[in-house]
């Protein structure tokens, strides 16, 4: 913590600072398709933004027609497949040879536990030693039915009182939000 910083006056700014947790939520709409194809927009997936009648979106998808997937080369070695490592080095902190098949259930598994490992540190009472990387485990649980839960013991999230599950608004008519 720096010198300078000013000492905290409420009780959220002395729990923070004292917790040193400061979560950022990336809302970003991007998708890299097997090292191949890229896009990048402001649309969500839903109604509301997919209609073309209600909201204005833009989108820009590139991809290498000369970098392509082949059996016998497997993923391209283009541009959007080097991005995709860039910023998974970014995120993951590190690179490990499970990202090189993004596919693979290795892959997979390996994500997972930087950013359940991640999560552990995050809330943590004392971060001992610090995160990989800067990906985290968003705190739910989803079963083989489908049934989406929070994480036990974090209905919310750490050092506040905002749900980690959103709900249909009492105040919005679904039109609005769909």
């Amino acid at each position: 913590i720096p010198e300078d910083l000013a000492e905290p006056e409420t009780d959220i700014e002395v729990l923070l600072r004292e917790k040193a947790r400061f979560p950022i939520y990336v809302h970003s709409k991007m998708m890299i398709c097997d090292d191949e194809y890229i896009i990048v927009g402001s649309a969500n997936i839903n109604q509301r933004s997919m209609s073309g009648r209600r909201d204005t979106e833009m989108a820009v998808g590139c991809y290498q027609p000369n970098f392509l997937w082949t059996e016998e080369e497997g993923l391209p070695k283009g541009d959007v497949g080097a991005f995709r490592k860039s910023l998974w080095l970014e995120h993951l902190g590190e690179w490990c040879e499970e990202y090189e098949n993004p596919g693979s259930i290795e892959c997979m598994r390996k994500v997972n536990e930087v950013a359940r490992a991640n999560w552990e540190k995050y809330v943590a009472d004392e971060m001992d030693e610090p995160m990989v990387g800067h990906l985290v485990s968003y705190p739910i649980t989803v079963e083989q039915d489908g049934t989406v839960g929070p994480l036990e013991g974090f209905e919310n999230f750490p050092d506040t009182e905002a749900a980690v599950l959103g709900g249909k608004s009492a105040m919005l008519v679904e039109k609005l939000t769909t």
